[in-house]
């Protein structure tokens, strides 16, 4: 909660360094506020709050979502090279204020205790997220993405909204331990034999609808490439990874505290949602010509596998769910960091070219970039030695451990699709070493190849010993 109130105070107070003549003082101001934030986090480790009349709760599980999220937040910061270089058209303190505005509507979302605060979260998060991917005004993509996120955005929280309605009705209840309680009273297995049945049905897959969408679950995935593709490659990295950490924990916290009684009702479309989620993402990533679009279409297979354990139900789920979660945040990352300086570099008619083909010959003279490149996407991929592979591992066994013979199937399914994305992930590492090309040699700031060197450790490490972190969880 603390982390809460020092970011909404942090984000104002970004908007007034906006009015200093130097910029450069923003990025290492932003960049302590969230490390300020991640320490205040931490101070509640062992110890079970409630907020603001019992509407957030923050313990142990919240505490370790709220940490990865202030991790990647930390990550992007890092890497957000560019905002000050245009003088008239970019405005880095709004850009940064507004972006630690969204970090609190994502911690709302992983703590909320009432489905009051589930919907004010979503909003806080999902109005920055809009005015972020519209942000290079002079950009037709972007301008597009913008819209058509605002739009299905908006219809996605309004479906949400009236199934909140419906709960409410059907429960008389926002607080989802109470939910829980009045749906496990009302024994729903002979469901249509109670006369707030059908309503509280409605209003659960109503609520559903609205989460897959933030998650970018197929069949609601369809924003995500246009989106992922429009947006500056800095908020894109931020929605792929935080936006879509807050939205699994969001759900998963959700349907195993208030809905674990109707198991039946969401459990069984989730499989199906599962599977086609995974099928989607991974076999239209792989006719992608565009890097950045590749990686939209593989955030939303990588949706897939986190639903595997959300559906599980095992004891390892709360530790499964958050080691994949730090291990693909931070393979993403380095995959945008990398992307990001290379078609900049490669740009064509002023705009970056984020093709495969502006990857080619980046070993020769950029060695580092390739190997950070080749990390990412080996995690990415699930390669051993890496921590990608642990993390789709864990998710694995989950789903064997569970005795229905349905689990078995679905991770049957996921595997085949990891083989599919092994195909894909090596295209931009054949891009790197095998062919030729004229890329020079990129200069990184300090901090930009800090970041990398961080990321690429640290996937490295937690492939090596995964039980460091994941004991913790």
């Amino acid at each position: 909660m603390n982390a809460i109130i020092a970011l909404s105070l942090f984000g104002i107070t970004n908007l007034f360094l906006g009015f200093l003549n130097n910029r450069k003082i923003l990025l290492p101001a932003t960049l302590l506020f969230v490390l300020i934030a991640f320490g205040l986090n931490l101070a509640d480790w062992n110890h079970e709050y409630y907020w603001f009349h019992n509407m957030l709760k923050t313990n142990n599980l919240s505490i370790n979502f709220t940490s990865i999220i202030l991790v990647a937040t930390a990550l992007v910061v890092a890497i957000s090279r560019g905002f000050g270089n245009d003088e008239e058209h970019t405005h880095p303190a709004e850009y940064y204020g507004i972006l630690l505005f969204s970090v609190v509507g994502a911690i709302m979302m992983v703590t909320f205790q009432s489905l009051f605060m589930l919907f004010v979260g979503i909003e806080i998060l999902s109005v920055a997220m809009y005015v972020l991917t519209g942000s290079d005004k002079r950009n037709l993509r972007s301008n597009e993405a913008a819209l058509k996120y605002f739009l299905m955005g908006s219809f996605a929280t309004g479906i949400m909204l009236f199934g909140i309605a419906l709960v409410y009705g059907a429960t008389g209840s926002f607080d989802i331990n109470g939910i829980g309680n009045m749906v496990n009273q009302a024994k729903l297995q002979d469901i249509m034999l109670n006369p707030y049945g059908p309503i509280l049905y409605g209003g659960i897959i109503l609520i559903f609808v609205g989460l897959l969408f933030k998650i970018s679950a197929a069949p609601f995935h369809f924003w995500t490439p246009d989106v992922y593709d429009g947006a500056p490659s800095i908020f894109t990295a931020f929605m792929s990874t935080v936006v879509k950490t807050a939205g699994v924990a969001a759900t998963y916290r959700l349907l195993s505290i208030s809905f674990p009684a109707v198991y039946g009702l969401w459990g069984n479309p989730l499989v199906y949602i599962t599977c086609l989620t995974l099928f989607i993402g991974n076999i239209t990533a792989v006719y992608q010509q565009s890097f950045k679009r590749m990686l939209a279409y593989s955030s939303i297979s990588h949706a897939g596998y986190l639903l595997i354990t959300v559906l599980a139900k095992t004891p390892t789920t709360n530790s499964s769910i958050l080691f994949y979660s730090l291990a693909y945040s931070i393979a993403t990352i380095s995959a945008f960091a990398v992307l990001m300086v290379v078609s900049e570099a490669q740009s064509k008619s002023g705009k970056p070219d984020e093709t495969f083909t502006a990857l080619n010959g980046l070993a020769k003279n950029n060695p580092f970039l390739a190997f950070v490149l080749t990390v990412s996407m080996l995690s990415l991929a699930g390669i051993p030695l890496t921590a990608g592979f642990f993390g789709k591992f864990f998710i694995f066994a989950d789903a064997f451990s569970n005795v229905s013979s349905l689990f078995k199937t679905i991770a049957v399914v996921a595997i085949l699709m990891s083989t599919v994305g092994i195909y894909y992930y090596f295209k931009p590492i054949i891009a790197a070493y095998l062919k030729k090309g004229d890329l020079e040699k990129i200069e990184l700031s300090p901090i930009y190849k800090l970041t990398l060197i961080i990321t690429t450790a640290l996937t490295i490490l937690l492939g090596i010993a995964p039980d460091l972190v994941k004991n913790i969880f």
